[in-house]
């Protein structure tokens, strides 16, 4: 444990990071044990009245004690009444839910009861179609090419209008777009992606993944709520809004790529080339990422909508040891096996810094704060002087682990050829999902610093840095306009910025903008979370409905020229 706080301190040295909390308890603990001595000996030469001459002065020192117990005291007090009081007046909501928004011209969202039919056979018939990706160079082609029909057969006014430009990009991948009214407004773009993961019906499944099967009010299948809910889901509010005669004030590209789910390099990035061919420049993007969540977060009163404003990083890192080959029966002191083996350990028992309060995660639980019941409430208002407590906190169940600091994950484990010949190679591959407080150099130092084995050879396979956090500020139009159509759906739901622990096809986009933001209208309720790439997943038949109307909204919100100005209770001081 030492070597792994002298090895943080030496990265926090050489790249500027801040000390992890182990560091500050280390600095603490014999900080805090030093005073605790010298007030001991304090005591105890008072108590002998002596000092190191032989001279009385234990009333002196009783009132130095006393007087810095005081101190002690009054510094405590002050502090509580500090924390108490921003427990009870702390809103970082406040803002642009009080600011009076530009009025635009509001299509009606009303529906038919054919059409809400046709509106979910459109999704089951696209959860039938497998778009499998396998790997970045195995993807179901074919199915892809049907879908590309699928999409032209069920959204036919999308498909003829002569507002919309359509074309295909990379052979399976989708960009639409719908020019403005208003030239002079920045276009912004909604993003989703075709392919899935695979799925088997023997890993107990309650319906065929690939079925689109209702039951009980829920449609299941392998991209329900990755991500064919939000692909058909945006279309088909395109559909709705183009047959009533929809013109948008504010111009919008719509991609569809068809690879993200084995990086995107395809897809999205030939869609990103060709937009940066025809210098097209965003004001903003939304793409899947973060969700609504209603009773995941303990002791949260109420639903919450979580808008991922980063991701994180990732490197693929490849350890492997070559030796001798031989026979079992004379084995060496320690097999190419062996050696892999403890750097492995090294790495899963020594894990990265813990960085919780210096990223987004941080604004998470502030924006959240009031929300929380006591203690938690008063704990959540006051990171300022919570913050170590509470990562520490976090850091023992694996979901919330994985927001306080870059993760380390054994993935892959090759070695042996047979039981009786000791293996001349050995070879592990793990996975780093890195905190957005964190580069790739710096993981990269800390890793070769952990396993400190000159027999192990590193080798990064792939990897790239965290994404840039996007601005959420009262000021952030792509995320101020998100947020309201939120509350315009759910005005109960609490809204709050975060943190997206996985990798979407919008990190492809920072090069057309800054602005990037990660959300479906998707609710997750206790063990939904387990269906994403998991068994059973799912979406509810009004969770879809809605998703469907959040985009019929979104769309309109985004024809606004600029925001509102903010009139929170911090502004009119």
């Amino acid at each position: 444990m030492l070597h792994l706080t002298a090895v943080r301190r030496e990265a926090c040295n050489r790249y500027g990071l801040y000390l992890s909390t182990v560091d500050v308890t280390f600095i603490l603990k014999h900080v805090t044990g030093s005073l605790a001595a010298r007030f001991i000996h304090a005591i105890r030469t008072t108590a002998s009245g002596t000092n190191m001459t032989g001279q009385s002065r234990g009333p002196k020192v009783l009132v130095f004690l006393r007087i810095a117990f005081l101190s002690l005291i009054l510094v405590l007090v002050v502090l509580l009444l500090v924390a108490t009081i921003r427990t009870f007046s702390l809103d970082v909501n406040s803002g642009l839910q009080l600011g009076k928004w530009e009025r635009t011209a509001i299509i009606p969202e009303h529906i038919s009861a054919a059409q809400r039919e046709q509106l979910l056979s459109n999704l089951k018939e696209a959860i039938q179609i497998p778009t499998v990706s396998f790997a970045e160079n195995d993807l179901n082609t074919t199915a892809l090419q049907e879908f590309g029909r699928f999409l032209q057969r069920v959204f036919p006014a999308v498909f003829s209008s002569p507002l919309v430009k359509h074309e295909v990009v990379s052979n399976y991948s989708h960009l639409f777009w719908m020019p403005g009214s208003d030239s002079s407004l920045q276009p912004y773009m909604l993003l989703a992606h075709i392919d899935v993961v695979p799925a088997t019906e023997s890993d107990g499944w309650d319906a065929p993944p690939f079925s689109g099967e209702e039951i009980d009010g829920f449609i299941y299948g392998r991209g329900t709520i990755d991500d064919k809910n939000s692909v058909v889901g945006i279309l088909q509010a395109l559909e709705y809004l183009v047959e009533r005669g929809y013109v948008p004030r504010r111009g919008f590209y719509v991609g569809l790529g068809h690879d993200e789910e084995v990086g995107g390099h395809n897809g999205a990035k030939s869609i990103v080339k060709l937009l940066e061919s025809r210098g097209v420049s965003l004001a903003f993007v939304l793409d899947e990422g973060l969700a609504l969540l209603d009773g995941v977060i303990s002791n949260l009163q109420g639903p919450v909508a979580l808008i991922g404003v980063t991701e994180k990083g990732q490197a693929t890192v490849k350890l492997s040891v070559t030796a001798l080959p031989g026979h079992s029966s004379i084995p060496p002191r320690e097999t190419s096996i062996g050696i892999l083996a403890g750097a492995v350990t090294r790495l899963e028992k020594n894990p990265m810094p813990m960085l919780f309060g210096y990223g987004p995660e941080r604004s998470m639980f502030e924006h959240l704060a009031y929300k929380f019941t006591l203690p938690l409430k008063f704990i959540m208002s006051n990171l300022w002087l919570f913050s170590p407590l509470l990562g520490r906190i976090m850091e023992r169940r694996p979901e919330m682990n994985a927001f306080v600091r870059t993760t380390t994950a054994v993935s892959v484990f090759h070695g042996g050829v047979k039981v009786n010949i000791i293996p001349p190679y050995a070879e592990a591959f793990v996975n780093f999902r890195i905190h957005p407080a964190q580069t790739l150099q710096e993981v990269l130092e800390l890793i070769n610093g952990m396993v400190d084995d000159e027999r192990v050879n590193i080798e990064l396979v792939d990897g790239f840095d965290p994404l840039p956090v996007s601005s959420y500020d009262d000021e952030s139009f792509g995320y101020q306009l998100i947020k309201k159509t939120v509350l315009d759906m759910f005005p109960h739901v609490t809204v709050a910025p975060g943190l997206c622990i996985g990798n979407t096809d919008s990190r492809h986009y920072t090069t057309l903008t800054k602005n990037v933001y990660r959300f479906a209208p998707v609710w997750f309720k206790p063990g939904d979370t387990k269906r994403f790439h998991g068994v059973n997943e799912r979406i509810g038949i009004k969770n879809y409905e809605d998703s469907v109307f959040f985009y019929f909204k979104f769309i309109q919100n985004c024809d606004v020229r600029e925001l509102p100005e903010p009139h929170g209770s911090l502004h009119e001081l």
